[in-house]
């Protein structure tokens, strides 16, 4: 499962907490604030049609990979993608679908920064962390914003 955000729309010190290295951390309000003051423009939040154009450009992009996506949800201001593996490093696997949602925002007039740098990953070792994976994006999919 991978997961990243819009730009600007969840930073470092935010109260829903971050990951940071792999780590889980709590809220920090002046690094949120020190976060905030650095931002190049304002701050990403996609609405439903834009929602759709990056739900699709993924899925297309997936097909490159021969890679089967299970689960995915494009809200708002993140993405959780849980996709079987592919002997892919994940992070050209990421950065191929974060490009491929971009490009396709571009066409439809999108302008200013789409996502943040990064993202995070959480493996799936065994069927039940899979599942379980699958249920929280599935959940997230069928959220109202």
């Amino acid at each position: 499962m991978v997961t990243w955000t819009t730009y600007g729309t969840w930073l470092q010190g935010d109260a829903r907490g971050y990951v940071k290295d792999g780590e889980i951390r709590g809220e920090n309000v002046a690094l949120k604030i020190d976060c905030a003051k650095k931002l190049k423009c304002r701050p990403t939040r996609l609405d439903r049609n834009e929602r759709m154009i990056v739900r699709d450009a993924i899925l297309a992009a997936s097909r490159r990979f021969r890679q089967e996506i299970r689960a995915i949800a494009v809200r708002s201001n993140h993405v959780h993608v849980v996709a079987e593996y592919v002997d892919v490093p994940i992070g050209m696997v990421v950065g191929t679908y974060k490009n491929a949602a971009r490009v396709g925002l571009r066409k439809q007039g999108f302008e200013g920064r789409v996502w943040t740098r990064g993202y995070d990953r959480q493996f799936c070792f065994d069927q039940a962390a899979f599942k379980a994976r699958i249920t929280y994006v599935a959940k997230h999919e069928k959220a109202v914003e």
